[in-house]
């Protein structure tokens, strides 16, 4: 599988440490995965590949990994249940997940990949990767997109400048690539907002501060639902006790006892609008069914709730979270499991302004509850997880099931030529 020219650049640095920043489909696999080969092609070599957690590097790179080297019939053994691959060389691949980096001890390495590093705790680099890198000729290839400037990765992408003998560092975007057509971004700025647009395609140490929800202003998003002048309905009783209320509704629902969480949308062609929120302490599913119901007696009512209401039980009965909402006769849409939060995150900042500056979200006044979680959700200090301690996730998180379901940050995920291989790994 021939290199791109920025591949190769990268490939051919000799130096100890290299540190690579790119937008999203650059290549990184293919590169993580030829350089894999490289070092293991070399006799009696411990290679590792390390992804933020032990899915992660299964999900990513096991299932190529293995198909590449079965075909260069350089398999001497292979453990599923372990991700480790023994080669003829006599060298060992591994594959591990940093989110248990304690278990990492103890072992000498002599070529270490970390892929998506900015999502990995440094001590897991620090204080147990890096000593066991062997003497002075282990060598380590970091990977990954930026996250802040906030974020390990950004001063280790610079630690070039402090030791230039050791340290290289490489960026790219995602059209530096090749893989990624034009097209493709542009419809990717439609998705996303300007900051993670930045981030994730241009790779771009984007400055941040600590707010979640970063584009959310109130003097912007904040302003009264009215239905659409095409939906109007004729002033009946119900309708006036329900004003400017459409006829169907989607609700994005959070499952947590203290308190249950719910956020009503409206929604006209791809632009939506918050027009109520609900919050209950100290409550199960079936009160929150029965609240809905109240308020909108006559409204077709589809729920969007968080993907744990399949095996999750609030009721005395043991039914799910999911089977008491299908029971009152709401629609429910939940994807199987859980999408990154990341992900989540970034559609619901790009529903509040994309990177062309389309706002195509809203939220009424009489949501106070709701607006101050989008000013105040902040993630915890130095990561990239959203702070749950202070009682601001409940609301967003249910306006972010719905939202993510909805208006998903799409994959780019163009179709590859077929591309071969040598015996050779050379740079």
């Amino acid at each position: 599988m021939p290199l791109s020219e920025a591949q190769k650049q990268v490939a051919k640095s000799n130096k100890r440490f290299r540190v690579l920043i790119t937008g999203r489909r650059f290549g990184k696999t293919t590169l993580s995965i030829h350089q894999l080969c490289k070092f293991a092609h070399m006799p009696n070599q411990e290679v590792w590949y390390v992804a933020p957690s032990y899915r992660m590097a299964k999900g990513i790179v096991w299932r190529k990994l293995k198909k590449k080297l079965q075909s260069l019939h350089w398999i001497e053994k292979a453990n599923e249940s372990e991700l480790t691959i023994e080669l003829k060389s006599g060298s060992r691949i591994c594959l591990k997940g940093a989110d248990n980096y304690d278990s990492l001890r103890g072992v000498g390495i002599d070529f270490l990949i970390i892929d998506e590093f900015a999502d990995v705790d440094p001590l897991a680099f620090y204080e147990v990767l890096r000593p066991t890198l062997s003497d002075t000729n282990g060598q380590a290839l970091f990977v990954g997109t930026p996250k802040g400037t906030g974020n390990w990765s950004y001063d280790l992408f610079h630690m070039f400048k402090d030791d230039p003998t050791n340290w290289d560092s490489f960026t790219f975007t995602t059209l530096e690539g090749g893989f990624v057509s034009e097209e493709e971004l542009q419809s990717a700025r439609e998705l996303l907002d300007e900051r993670t647009f930045k981030q994730e395609y241009e790779a771009s140490f984007e400055t941040t501060s600590n707010r979640v929800w970063y584009n959310f202003n109130r003097d912007t998003h904040v302003k009264e639902y009215e239905l659409p002048d095409a939906v109007q309905k004729s002033k009946t009783e119900m309708w006036n006790k329900l004003r400017d209320v459409p006829d169907v509704i989607y609700v994005g629902m959070d499952f947590n006892i203290d308190p249950m969480s719910a956020v009503i949308f409206a929604r006209h062609k791809d632009t939506i609008h918050v027009i109520d929120e609900i919050e209950i302490f100290g409550s199960n599913t079936d009160e929150m069914v029965e609240e809905l119901k109240n308020r909108y007696p006559t409204q077709k009512i589809t729920v969007f709730p968080d993907p744990a209401s399949r095996q999750r039980k609030t009721s005395a009965g043991g039914l799910t979270d999911l089977k008491i909402l299908q029971n009152a006769k709401f629609a429910v849409k939940a994807p199987n499991s859980h999408n990154p939060i990341r992900d989540g995150v970034n559609a619901v900042n790009g529903k509040l302004k994309n990177a062309n500056g389309d706002v195509t979200m809203y939220v009424d006044p009489k949501c106070r509850r709701l607006i101050e979680c989008l000013e105040k959700h902040s993630y915890k200090e130095g990561t990239t997880i959203p702070e749950k301690d202070k009682g601001y996730d409940h609301l967003a998180d249910a306006m972010r099931y719905y939202i993510d379901y909805e208006f998903p940050v799409r994959r780019i995920t163009e179709k590859q030529a077929p591309q071969r291989w040598g015996h050779s790994i050379g740079a």
